[in-house]
C-alpha cells in the first residue's frame, strides 16, 4: 500500500512532522509513537517495505526539523527587548527608527497604511549607533491628510524605507478564544514587532535595487494596479471590487457587507483564484496554441511557463499557488510522458510548498485548499457510484455530488475556524459555483482582456457581467439575510477534526465496495486511484479487505454514517454535561459586556460595548472601507466561537453607546430569545437602530423594573435591583447613566452585583431603601424582591464580586456602597488608553481600603469567574491561568 502511493505518504508524513514541531513534548510524542506503530503495522503485513516504512518516518522527522530550523532563522534579532516589552502593564514601546525595504503590497484604507518591511538596521533612542537587522515587521502608518495618501498611494514593494515611530510587540489575546494577534504574525510570517507611525513624514521613500526580487514583485503589482484600473473603467463602483477579486485575486476593494454575505453562505472561495481558474486559464491558452498549430510538446512547455506569471499576477494566494504548482507539475510530466494521477501531483506541491515555506501549514487558505482538492479526489468517485446512472442527468448528479463532497471535506475546518455553517450553503454551492465560475468570470476575463484593445466590446461583456452581478447580489442577499438559518457551532478541539476525517476515509471506501468499485482494483486514474492511497490508511489494508470482502460494506458505510452523526452530536452540544455556571466580564476596550453561562447552559448577554465618537466628523478620505466595529468583530465571535447558539435574556442596562454599539451586530447575527432594558428612549442613531432591529425580529421587550426575576434553572437567577418602576413609559432620557439597569447575579448561591453606569445619586437611592436591612440579608418588601445575598466562607465580604458602575469614575463607587456591600472581588471593564482616564485614582483608592481585589480589562483581559454547583469558584484572567479554591 505505502509502496504503491510513496509519495502520498510522505507528503503526508512531511506535513505531520511540520504541523506538530510547535505543539507540546506529549503531542509530538503521541504523534511520533503512533506513526511509527502504522508503519511497523503495515511493514508486518506487507504494505510496506522496511525501506519505504524507514523513509517515511526520516521524512515525519525531518518536516519537524525543518520547520524548527526555519522558526529559528525566522526568530527575532531583538530577543533582548521581548523580556522589557513585555514586563508588564502599560505594554513598554521603544522610539526606533529603521530603514528597509518594503516587501508586500502596500494597503491603503483611509487613513491607515499597512505594509511589511524587511529591516536592515534599527536605532533605538538610547542607543548611539544603529544595529544591523535582517527582519521583517509589520508597519502601521497613520495618515494626518489627503495629501499624505495620494503620496502613500504611490509606493511599492521593493522600494527602500526609512520610519521613524514607536516599536512594540504586537497584541495577544485578551478574550479567551480570541483573535491572537501576535501568534498569527508569529506562526505565518515570522513576525515579531509592530512599528507604528503617525503622519507620512514619518516615512522616507526612495527606489531601492531594481533586481531583488521584491522589486520584481512590485513591478508585478504596478501590472494588477492597473489591471484594477481597467476594471474600475469597466465597472461600476459597486461591482468592481467584486470583479476584481474574481479575475485578479484582490479583495481590498470588495464591498464588505458582500463579503459577509458570501461568507455566511459558505461562498468566499468562489472570491479565490484556485485550481478552477487556473484551469480555465490553460484551457485558454491551449485553444490558442492549438490555433497557432504549435506541436504538442512545445504547448505543453509553454503552457508551464505561462503558468507562474498567471499565479503572480492573480495574487499568489497558497491555493492558487497550489493550483499553480500542481498544473506545472503535471505539464512537465506529461511533456516527458510520465503524468500520473490527481494525487500525485497534489502531494508533489504540498511537499515542495511546505519546502519553500512551512508557515503555510497555518494559513487556512492553504488548509482547505489541500484538503478540499483531496477530497475531491478520493470522495467523488465512490459516492457517485451510488447513485443512478443517468444518461440525460448525469452531469447534474455530478455536481450534486461534488458540492456534497466538498461540503463534508470543508466542514471541519469551518466550524473550527468560523464557528458557523449556513445549511442553504449546499444549494447555494450547487448554484452559485459553476454559474459564477463559468459563466460571470470568464465575462469578466473576457472584459478586461478586450477592453483596452475594443472598448465598445468591452463595455458589452461588462455590462452583460453587471446584470448577472446583480442578479447574482440580490439572491446572495436575499438568502443570507433569512433568519434563523445560520448554525453556530463552537471550536472543535484537533482529536475530533481527524476522528471526522476518519470517518470520512471509511465512508468514501465503503461506498466504493458498496456500489462495486472495489478500490483495491481499480487503475489509478486522475479520480479513481486517489481513493486508494487516502481511505485505504484509515479502513484497512488490501489483506484486511480481502479478508472481509464477502462481508457487506453497508455495515461500514453505516459505522461512518454513525460516527459522524455521534461527533455532530458532540459539536453541537460539547457542554450537554457540564454544570459549571460562569460569569465573564469580556474585554471589549471602553465599554461594559458581560456573558453568564447557567448549569444548565442558558446564556445571559449584558451589554455589548460599543465606541464613543469624538470630534468632529471625520471626512470622507478617513473613511475606511471596513471600519471597526466591536459587535462585528469582537463580540460575535466571542459568542460564536463558545457555541452560544441563541442568547436566552439580552439585558440592556442603559443606551449609551458604549454598552449597546455592540448589540447590532449581536441581534443580525445571533437569535435573541428576550430583551430587557431600562424602558427609556434616546434619539441616537445607534439606540434608534438597536430598537428598530429588535422590533423587527419580533423580540420581546420588558422594562426591567425593582422587582423583575428571572430564573432559568436551580442554578441561576437574577434580579432587578434599578430602576424603580416609572409612571410614564418610553421616556425620553439623554443622560442614561442613573436610568441603567441594577441586577444581582445569583450562581449556585455565589453572589455578582451588575451595576451598570449608575452614580453616587442611584446609589445612595438604592442605600435608602435597604436601610432597614443588612447586607448579607437584604429584602425590599415593596418590590416584594426575594433575592438573599448569602455570607461568603472566603474573603470576608457577603458579595462576592461587583461589577465596578461606570468603567471606574470618580462619580460612583461610593465609601458608602463599598460599606454596605463589602464585595471581595471587583472587575472594571474599561480600555487601555481611555481618553477618560478611567479607572479614576479616588476609585481605586477606596477599593484598595476596602480590601477588594481588583480586576481590570484594560490590563488583565477578560476575567471569568466558574462556579461550581457545590459553590466553588475559580477565576481566570490575563493569560487564562486558573486561581481556584476562592
Amino acid at each position: 500500500m505505502i509502496n504503491r502511493r510513496l509519495i502520498v505518504w510522505l507528503a503526508i508524513c512531511w506535513a505531520l512532522g511540520i504541523a506538530v514541531i510547535n505543539q507540546s513534548a506529549a503531542i509530538i510524542g503521541l504523534c511520533g509513537v503512533g506513526l511509527a506503530l502504522m508503519l511497523a503495522a503495515a511493514v508486518m503485513l506487507k504494505e510496506s517495505t522496511n525501506r519505504a516504512a524507514l523513509l517515511c518516518f526520516v521524512v515525519f522527522c525531518a518536516g519537524g526539523l525543518w520547520a524548527s530550523w526555519s522558526d529559528h532563522r525566522g526568530a527575532t534579532g531583538l530577543s533582548d527587548l521581548l523580556s522589557e516589552a513585555e514586563s508588564g502593564y502599560p505594554p513598554v514601546t521603544f522610539d526606533v527608527e529603521v530603514e528597509g525595504t518594503i516587501v508586500s503590497a502596500v494597503s491603503v484604507d483611509g487613513d491607515s497604511v499597512q505594509f511589511q518591511l524587511h529591516a536592515s538596521s534599527i536605532q533605538l533612542n538610547k542607543q548611539s549607533s544603529p544595529r544591523v537587522m535582517n527582519e521583517v515587521m509589520q508597519v502601521q502608518l497613520k495618515l494626518l491628510t489627503e495629501e499624505e495618501q495620494q503620496y502613500a498611494y504611490t509606493w511599492r514593494r521593493g522600494e527602500h524605507i526609512h520610519v521613524n515611530g514607536e516599536l512594540q510587540r504586537p497584541a495577544g489575546p485578551s478574550n479567551a478564544g480570541g483573535f491572537n494577534y501576535r501568534a498569527y504574525l508569529e506562526s505565518t510570517n515570522h513576525i515579531y514587532w509592530l512599528l507604528r507611525a503617525k503622519g507620512a513624514d514619518s516615512a522616507v521613500v526612495a527606489p531601492g535595487s531594481p533586481y531583488t526580487a521584491a522589486a520584481f514583485l512590485g513591478r508585478i503589482d504596478e501590472i494588477r494596479d492597473w489591471l484594477g484600473d481597467r476594471m474600475e473603467e469597466l465597472y461600476t463602483d459597486d461591482q468592481a471590487g467584486y470583479m476584481k477579486g474574481l479575475v485578479l485575486g484582490s479583495s481590498d476593494d470588495l464591498n464588505p457587507d458582500v463579503f459577509r454575505q458570501f461568507s455566511a453562505l459558505g461562498l468566499t472561495h468562489i472570491l479565490a483564484i484556485s485550481g478552477l481558474h487556473v484551469a480555465i486559464f490553460l484551457y485558454v491558452v491551449h485553444a490558442l496554441l492549438r490555433l497557432a498549430r504549435l506541436a504538442r510538446e512545445r504547448s505543453l512547455l509553454i503552457m508551464a511557463a505561462l503558468t507562474p506569471l498567471y499565479v503572480l499576477l492573480s495574487g499568489a494566494s497558497p491555493s492558487v499557488v497550489r493550483a499553480g504548482l500542481m498544473a506545472v507539475i503535471g505539464l512537465l510530466a506529461a511533456y516527458a510522458n510520465r503524468l500520473k494521477d490527481g494525487l500525485h501531483l497534489l502531494s508533489a506541491s504540498a511537499i515542495l510548498m511546505l519546502l519553500w515555506n512551512p508557515s503555510y501549514i497555518h494559513n487556512v487558505g492553504f488548509q482547505l485548499s489541500y484538503l478540499v482538492t483531496a477530497g475531491l479526489i478520493v470522495g467523488v468517485s465512490p459516492v457517485r457510484a451510488l447513485l443512478p446512472r443517468w444518461r440525460r442527468g448525469k452531469a447534474l448528479l455530478d455536481l450534486v455530488v461534488v458540492t456534497l463532497v466538498a461540503q463534508l471535506v470543508s466542514f471541519p475546518i469551518s466550524i473550527y475556524y468560523f464557528n458557523q455553517w449556513h445549511p442553504l450553503s449546499i444549494p447555494a454551492n450547487f448554484i452559485f459555483v459553476p454559474f459564477i465560475s463559468f459563466i460571470v468570470m470568464p465575462v469578466g476575463a473576457a472584459s478586461l482582456a478586450i477592453g483596452p484593445i475594443w472598448p465598445l466590446v468591452g463595455h458589452w461583456l461588462a455590462a452583460a457581467g453587471q446584470t448577472m452581478n446583480g442578479l447574482t447580489f440580490m439572491l446572495v442577499q436575499y438568502t443570507a439575510e433569512l433568519h434563523g438559518w445560520q448554525t453556530i457551532w463552537a471550536q472543535p478541539p484537533i482529536w475530533w477534526i481527524v476522528l471526522w476525517y476518519a470517518a470520512l476515509g471509511i465512508g468514501f471506501n465503503a461506498a466504493g465496495r458498496w456500489s462495486g468499485h472495489d478500490i483495491t482494483k481499480r487503475e489509478p486514474t486522475l479520480v479513481n486511484a486517489a481513493a486508494d492511497a487516502i481511505t485505504m490508511p484509515l479502513t484497512g489494508t488490501d489483506h484486511m479487505l480481502a479478508a472481509s470482502r464477502g462481508r457487506r460494506p453497508i455495515a461500514a458505510f453505516a459505522a461512518a454514517l454513525m460516527i459522524i452523526a455521534a461527533l455532530l452530536a458532540s459539536a453541537w452540544m460539547p457542554d450537554a454535561f457540564d454544570r459549571t455556571a460562569q460569569f465573564s466580564s469580556l474585554d471589549i476596550g471602553q465599554g461594559d459586556s458581560l456573558l453568564i453561562r447557567t448549569g444548565s447552559g442558558k446564556h445571559v448577554l449584558v451589554d455589548g460595548g460599543g465606541t464613543v465618537a469624538f470630534g468632529s466628523k471625520k471626512e470622507a478620505w478617513q473613511e475606511r472601507r471596513d471600519p471597526f466595529e466591536v459587535g462585528r468583530k469582537v463580540l460575535v465571535p466571542l459568542l460564536k466561537q463558545r457555541g452560544v447558539h441563541a442568547i436566552d435574556l439580552l439585558v440592556i442596562t442603559h443606551l449609551d453607546s458604549d454598552h449597546i454599539g455592540g448589540l447590532q451586530a449581536v441581534l443580525e447575527s445571533i437569535p435573541v430569545r428576550t430583551i430587557w432594558w431600562n424602558g427609556t428612549v434616546k434619539k441616537s442613531d445607534d439606540a434608534v437602530k438597536l430598537m428598530q432591529t429588535a422590533l423587527e425580529l419580533g423580540i420581546p421587550m420588558l422594562e426591567a423594573t425593582a422587582g423583575m426575576r428571572w430564573q432559568p434553572d436551580k442554578s441561576a437567577s437574577l434580579d432587578v435591583l434599578w430602576p424603580e418602576s416609572s409612571v410614564e413609559p418610553l421616556r425620553e432620557v439623554e443622560d442614561q447613566n442613573e436610568s441603567s439597569v441594577t441586577m444581582m447575579l445569583t450562581l449556585y448561591g455565589r453572589t455578582f452585583l451588575l451595576t451598570g453606569d449608575i452614580g453616587v445619586a442611584s446609589e445612595r437611592a438604592l442605600l435608602d431603601r435597604f436601610k432597614s436591612s443588612n447586607a448579607c440579608a437584604a429584602a425590599d418588601e415593596d418590590s416584594n424582591q426575594a433575592w438573599t445575598a448569602l455570607t461568603r466562607n472566603s474573603g470576608g465580604g457577603c458579595l462576592d464580586v461587583l461589577k465596578v458602575a461606570h468603567h471606574g469614575s470618580r462619580g460612583s463607587t461610593s465609601s458608602e456602597w463599598l460599606s454596605y456591600w463589602h464585595p471581595s472581588y471587583a472587575i472594571i471593564s474599561v480600555g487601555y488608553n481611555n481618553l477618560y482616564r478611567h479607572p479614576n485614582a479616588e476609585t481605586l483608592e477606596r477599593l484598595a481600603e476596602e480590601g477588594v481585589a481588583i480586576w481590570r480589562t484594560d490590563r488583565d483581559g477578560e476575567i471569568d469567574f466558574a462556579v461550581k454547583p457545590d459553590g466553588r469558584m475559580s477565576i481566570r484572567w490575563s493569560q487564562y491561568k486558573w486561581k481556584s479554591g476562592l
